[in-house]
């Protein structure tokens, strides 16, 4: 059974070094996950978002692909109370934030994959368009990703500055005497893919 793993591992990696190897991943949008943080300066919320749907495609080293976010998914886990939690999605899904109503999607489309060695084992640089409310920015971001012939997973951990995309809000690069009401322009993401063949 061992020989049988390390063999397929190996006939894969030979494959992909010769630039053979050629497959497309559906994204599975009940395994693909995402999570969110928002830090202010006397506290922090965090929570989870979907993804909808995607593809990822992997041609010898080359990696491209994209998926969309379900932005009025957007879950606040650390919020219990129900009235609360109700006040901070409905901020969320305002004009003051991602303005759900009028953009309920977001997207990410993979541009470029570089072989690197991370230090918590991420082996591919990723470089993207992440678009948010019809504005599109390059972010780029380490991962780790492996595949297989019918499998496809990703994990990683990026940041985003939300100003760039025009959410504004709290922002003390734009408004003045917020004081213990600032929020953080950065807001951290943990995300993870899994893909399969159909």
């Amino acid at each position: 059974m061992m020989k049988n793993i390390l063999f397929t591992a190996m006939f894969l990696m030979i494959f992909v070094s010769l630039n053979i190897f050629s497959q497309t991943y559906i994204i599975d949008s009940q395994l693909s996950k995402m999570q969110w943080e928002g830090k202010k300066v006397i506290g922090k919320h965090n929570g989870t978002i979907n993804i909808k749907n995607g593809t990822v495609n992997v041609k010898g080293a080359n990696i491209v692909g994209n998926f969309e976010i379900d932005m009025k998914s957007i879950v606040i886990t650390d919020i219990k109370d129900q009235e609360s939690n109700a006040k901070l999605k409905a901020h969320f899904d305002s004009d003051e934030f991602f303005s759900t109503h009028k953009y309920p999607s977001s997207n990410f489309v993979i541009t470029k994959a570089e072989a690197i060695t991370g230090e918590k084992g991420e082996n591919y640089k990723i470089t993207g368009k992440l678009t948010i409310k019809k504005i599109t920015n390059e972010i780029s971001f380490p991962a780790k990703i492996t595949f297989d012939a019918t499998t496809f997973n990703a994990s990683a951990n990026f940041m985003i500055d939300r100003t760039k995309w025009d959410i504004k809000y709290g922002s003390g690069s734009f408004f003045d005497d917020l004081g213990d009401k600032a929020i953080s322009n950065e807001i951290p993401y943990k995300i993870k893919l899994v893909g399969t063949v159909k």
